[in-house]
């Protein structure tokens, strides 16, 4: 889902007190203040929250919460009738998705679905390792192989380095 206004951190401690599982992309950033440099455990992907619950239950809590009011729906739009959908993400891609998302440090990078959304790579399964399990597509980014966890449409993370040997071809 959107949240308005880059607070997604208040939306998901709202949606954590009401017990709905959900989950908010994080990243470390160097930020400067008062000339001291600081890491920063901030949003990676702004305005975005993965919220696992019905669509009537969410309509609910946004007309009766004031602290999810800011929660919009994604919706793409259908090509055969001009309708549009709440995109809805499988269970499989969002745990890959999270499991990478997951890991604080520089071994992950996240994308604008720009970036890779008109490029055809070879599926994989990372065998060993943290990423042990995770499936993917091969990459290539800024001139570099990743291993990149999308979740369609939506957002991605790549994963900046894996020896070809814990690949695993998925068919």
């Amino acid at each position: 889902m959107r949240v308005t206004y880059n607070r997604e951190l208040t939306v998901k401690k709202e949606l954590d007190a009401l017990g709905i599982e959900n989950f908010v992309p994080m990243h470390y950033e160097l930020r400067e203040k008062d000339g001291a440099r600081k890491r920063v455990l901030v949003p990676a992907i702004h305005n975005l929250i993965f919220v696992r619950s019905t669509q009537d239950t969410l309509t609910e809590l946004k007309n009766t919460r004031r602290e999810l009011a800011p929660l919009r729906y994604i919706v793409r739009r259908m090509l055969e009738d001009d309708r549009t959908e709440i995109i809805v993400v499988p269970d499989r891609q969002m745990e890959n998705f999270m499991r990478v998302a997951s890991v604080e440090t520089d071994d992950v990078m996240f994308l604008d679905c720009t970036d890779y959304i008109c490029r055809v790579g070879k599926r994989v399964r990372i065998v060993e390792g943290p990423f042990a399990g995770v499936e993917g597509v091969i990459k290539r980014i800024k001139n570099n192989k990743h291993v990149v966890v999308q979740v369609e449409g939506l957002a991605a993370v790549g994963i900046t380095f894996v020896p070809s040997s814990l690949l695993q071809a998925v068919d």
